[in-house]
């Protein structure tokens, strides 16, 4: 994967949390059509919005609530790579990368608006905004986790490991 990723934000406030990205009623559904729905409470067109060359944005706060994954499953299979926010819940950070998206911590990330042409570089810990002349740090994503999401996420590096017949260490009591 390549460093640097270049793309138009789609902005939202705080506190985004798991019912938003991924409504419980559709949480049924195959991904694929579960999708569809990600943030239609506050965006119905959020589905035809995101994707290849969009960067999800969020203020303070975003992915409380529920544990489940379908959220960032969800806008991985619409296309997302990489979002950024001033904070986001714990829990959501770790299946983000779970499941092979980025979660990338910014605290100027409220100083980005909709539609705003970003580039961010990932090992730096820059993030661009070409619209409006600004340069924003945020946190660097770490090699093993950048190895990670290349991967596909843990599911899909673990898949690999297994399949390739690696021996994996005994657990020490």
């Amino acid at each position: 994967m390549e460093s640097i990723i270049k793309g138009r934000a789609l902005k939202y406030g705080d506190n985004i949390n798991t019912d938003i990205i991924s409504p419980p009623q559709y949480m049924e559904l195959p991904i694929k059509e579960a999708a569809k729905y990600a943030m239609s409470a506050i965006d119905p067109e959020f589905h035809l919005k995101a994707g290849p060359g969009a960067i999800m944005v969020a203020d303070n706060n975003l992915g409380s609530g529920s544990s489940r994954e379908t959220s960032p499953l969800t806008l991985k299979h619409l296309g997302l790579r990489v979002m950024v926010a001033e904070f986001f819940a714990r829990i959501f950070y770790r299946n983000s990368i779970n499941v092979g998206l980025i979660p990338l911590g910014c605290s100027e990330a409220g100083r980005i608006g909709d539609g705003d042409e970003l580039v961010i570089d990932l090992t730096q810990g820059q993030i661009r905004n070409e619209t409006k002349n600004e340069t924003y740090d945020c946190d660097k994503v770490p090699d093993h986790i950048m190895k990670l999401i290349e991967q596909g996420g843990l599911v899909a590096s673990l898949t690999d490991k297994f399949a390739a017949g690696q021996n994996f260490p005994a657990k020490r009591s």
